[in-house]
């Protein structure tokens, strides 16, 4: 599976490739300029991410609902947890009734194609990785972000080879196509938002096959959606 998935995920890269050029980071009034909202609640969803993590061992690790990733998730002993909201446009009512601030900034977002509490334990790394298509982009926001004995953020997140460490309430828009790694160096949880967004300004041809594949996505989470409820 992991094998067909790479293959796949492959083939999108380069066709997405030779028709969009864009950065690693992305400007966020161009892309996704509603994450002010977003970012002016971090409190609130942090709250309700943190009553969420109060079960932790509840809430799937990533490899559990998407077993193509075991690669970056099941990699070591440390835990990469994930409590999905929306995937892909389903929306996951049940985990969405246990964080009401979240779910109504979410349904305010139709650009936002999924979202997701991710939770790093203790010492987690993500290894070097890609996105498989560019049809989305995707947006970090920091929620419980744990501080090294040196005073700054932790958790690394690696783009393109440059160095991130975002702070509570920071929030970045990048083009995860582009490899990326994440590690949580500090011995506390980290928490952060993470959305996926319809990317603007596509060619036309590269919207309609984004839209294939996201439906096609889409149809074949629906006899797994019982998974993603934690």
């Amino acid at each position: 599976m992991s094998q067909l998935y790479d293959f796949i995920a492959d083939t999108a890269r380069w066709v997405y490739d030779r028709r969009i050029t864009a950065p690693p980071i992305l400007d966020e009034a161009v892309y996704f300029p509603e994450v002010s909202s977003f970012a002016r609640s971090w409190i609130t969803m942090r709250d309700e991410a943190l009553a969420v993590a109060s079960a932790l061992s509840s809430v799937p690790r990533f490899h559990d609902l998407m077993q193509a990733q075991a690669p970056i998730s099941s990699n070591d002993d440390r835990d990469w947890r994930v409590f999905v909201l929306r995937a892909y446009g389903v929306d996951i009512k049940p985990n969405l009734a246990r964080c009401p601030a979240t779910a109504a900034l979410i349904a305010k977002c139709p650009s936002v194609l999924s979202a997701s509490f991710s939770f790093l334990e203790p010492g987690k790394h993500i290894p070097r990785h890609r996105g498989p298509f560019r049809g989305v982009v995707r947006c970090h926001i920091g929620l419980s972000m744990p501080r090294d004995s040196d005073g700054r953020p932790g958790a690394i997140l690696w783009i393109d080879d440059v160095e991130h460490r975002l702070d509570d309430g920071d929030f970045l828009v990048w083009d995860d196509t582009y490899p990326h790694e994440v590690l949580n160096s500090t011995d506390r949880l980290r928490v952060a938002l993470l959305l996926d967004i319809w990317r603007q300004g596509m060619p036309a041809d590269m919207f309609a096959l984004s839209y294939l594949i996201v439906r096609a996505v889409r149809l074949g989470l629906q006899s797994r959606l019982a998974r993603f409820s934690a």
